[in-house]
């Protein structure tokens, strides 16, 4: 028998990559390119970059690095990124996960910018929340928890009436560190202790309540 868990809402915070479009790939070759530049093992590289601004895993990584180095490098990064759309999916039940908000309550809180989450939320043919915090609208990176706290506040909503979907470290920390409960998405955020976890959006069953409350039932 399948066993339901059921977490309520009134406002959905959204992660983008590996949570709802598969990037993983585009990240792959863009950091593994970066971390042969600087003479970085590779497989510790990918163990910091997911979920952070690219400026701040470099931070982390080189923290004697001047930062206008890494603001430059972020920018061309980020450049590269746009461009390579190759591998570019949405998770599994994205699509369907997406419909069910559309009428809804919810946000997009990437570290993406403006024109890499129009990218990527475009070739994995998912639609652009009305309400999305990018780098652009924030001074700080995830785990920093600025970003879900004004994706909460342009939706009117209060921190702890908000359920975040995330897939990493850094963001799992953040949205707990808004104040929210977070829904884990895929391999890497099991092991993180999230408040919930799912394997993809598969598992995510949502039911808007007349109330206004948002149920999303998760199934094993």
């Amino acid at each position: 028998m399948t066993a339901v868990t059921t977490l309520t809402a009134r406002a959905l915070l959204l992660d983008m990559d590996s949570t709802l479009v598969n990037s993983e790939a585009v990240v792959e070759r863009c950091w593994r390119r970066w971390a042969a530049e600087q003479g970085l093992d590779a497989d510790e590289v990918m163990t910091v970059v997911h979920g952070r601004q690219g400026w701040a895993t470099m931070a982390a990584l080189l923290p004697d690095r001047p930062m206008e180095r890494n603001m430059a490098d972020n920018r061309r990064m980020l450049a590269q990124e746009t461009s390579d759309m190759d591998g570019v999916v949405p998770v599994p039940g994205a699509p369907a996960f997406m419909t069910a908000l559309a009428r809804l309550p919810h946000a997009l809180v990437t570290s993406a910018d403006i024109a890499l989450s129009d990218a990527r939320m475009g070739a994995a043919g998912l639609p652009m929340p009305a309400v999305r915090i990018t780098a652009e609208s924030v001074s700080a990176s995830k785990p920093d928890p600025e970003g879900f706290l004004k994706g909460a506040a342009e939706l009117g909503f209060a921190p702890e009436d908000c359920l975040v979907f995330e897939d990493s470290e850094a963001g799992i920390e953040a949205g707990r560190a808004a104040g929210m409960r977070v829904i884990g998405v895929g391999d890497r955020a099991a092991a993180l202790a999230p408040t919930a976890h799912v394997r993809d959006l598969t598992q995510v069953r949502v039911e808007a309540r007349a109330d206004g409350v948002i149920a999303l039932h998760l199934t094993d």
